[in-house]
């Protein structure tokens, strides 16, 4: 990894996106318990305040459910909804769409004892990780897609089963916002299914550092295991580019 650092030390601007679930604060229970692991905010901010260094987290929550949970504001940038939401907001045609999703899933997941349905502003969650009949846990998610049909987009993660209203995913996200900032480098960090669009859009870019949370194929270029992980690769960049 070293040359990949070295490498990005001498570009500029740079993109350093990242995942916010399971990448900078704990999977949780309950969604808005995720709150930042301690050496985070200081941490992101030593990244933010390099030269010509843009910040960005990038998640399936809504915008304003990842401004509120993680408790940051300026200067970062926030991409949310796997892509279909960004800083300026969402089409109200797609909150529309959201709406009828929720009339059609919100029956299912009340059937099943544990379960919980997450509305976010382009997509609904179906959450099980909380369901401890296992086999109607499967079920459910089952269920879940079928009751979405074709037309939605389905992103199964851990435990949970998002089901998105618009065709928008992490990698065509972090590509638009790269381009907006005129990004000779980009650093993106995730750990769940959905992160792996990133990756692979990732794949071939110059400049490009994937990085792959915990265990699992993935196509990133570079692993670490947990989260304390995650804060010795960030500390080890901020370092090479001057945060």
């Amino acid at each position: 990894m070293s040359a990949d650092l070295t490498d990005l030390a001498n570009r500029r601007p740079v993109l350093v996106a990242s995942d916010y679930d399971g990448v900078l604060a704990r999977l949780r229970d309950v969604p808005g318990e995720a709150v930042l692991e301690d050496w985070a905010p200081d941490l992101l901010r030593r990244l933010a305040g390099a030269e010509g260094v843009t910040v960005a987290l990038v998640s399936g929550r809504g915008v304003d459910d990842l401004r509120t949970t993680s408790g940051l504001g300026e200067p970062f940038r926030f991409v949310g909804s796997h892509g279909a939401e960004y800083d300026d907001g969402l089409d109200p045609a797609v909150a529309a769409e959201r709406d009828l999703l929720v009339d059609a899933v919100q029956p299912l997941v009340d059937a099943v004892p544990g379960a919980r349905l997450e509305v976010k502003p382009a997509a609904v969650a179906v959450h099980v990780r909380t369901v401890a009949d296992r086999p109607a846990a499967a079920a459910l998610l089952e269920r879940a897609a079928a009751a979405a049909g074709p037309h939605h987009t389905a992103k199964p993660g851990k435990d949970v089963l998002e089901i998105a209203v618009t065709d928008a995913d992490k990698g065509t996200a972090v590509l638009r916002l790269a381009e907006q900032l005129g990004a000779d480098g980009v650093v993106y960090l995730g750990d769940d299914v959905t992160d792996e669009d990133a990756f692979t859009a990732l794949a071939d870019r110059p400049g490009a550092l994937t990085v792959k949370v915990g265990d699992g194929d993935t196509a990133a270029r570079v692993r670490v295991a947990d989260l304390d992980g995650v804060r010795d690769l960030l500390e080890e960049l901020a370092a090479a580019l001057g945060g």
